[in-house]
């Protein structure tokens, strides 16, 4: 009988029809609370005066107590930011601008090296070719 009743759509007492309307999510996400709801929820808790009321706020809204805490803990510090959800992700360098600028300089000082290099052999060929065909050039200030 009870292979009988297995094998007409019921598995571990729960029918085909409500198996297949049952969704899973493929990867859970995780909630993310505003300030405001922080807030009301923090006010509603503050409200609670008897016994038992706490928890099935707790339960309705589907929150632990250790969160909530936290929430409480924020509030009383008057930090509101510790409130709003974080941001997550790699924090952003404060120091990557400087570090983009100080490759660009070093870049623009390697052009300026090599175009001083090709000004001082540019000179001192001009200089050969004078002293070979006699021309005397006019007196410079070498002195630096």
């Amino acid at each position: 009988m009870s292979q009988q009743i297995m094998t007409q759509g019921f598995t571990n007492g729960v029918s085909k029809e409500e198996a297949e309307r049952t969704e899973v999510v493929a990867k859970a996400s995780r909630r993310r609370f505003s300030t405001k709801y922080k807030l009301r929820i923090l006010a509603e808790m503050d409200e609670c005066t008897q016994p038992g009321q706490l928890g099935a706020l707790l339960r309705r809204e589907g929150l632990y107590s250790s969160t909530v805490r936290r929430w409480r803990q924020k509030r009383e510090e008057g930090v509101l930011s510790g409130l709003s959800p974080k941001k997550r992700g790699p924090k952003p360098n404060p120091d990557a601008a400087l570090v983009r600028e100080l490759a660009k300089q070093k870049k623009r000082n390697e052009q300026l090296e090599k175009e001083l290099q090709r000004a001082e052999m540019i000179i001192g060929v001009q200089k050969k070719v004078s002293e070979l065909l006699g021309i005397t050039l006019g007196e410079t200030n070498e002195k630096r």
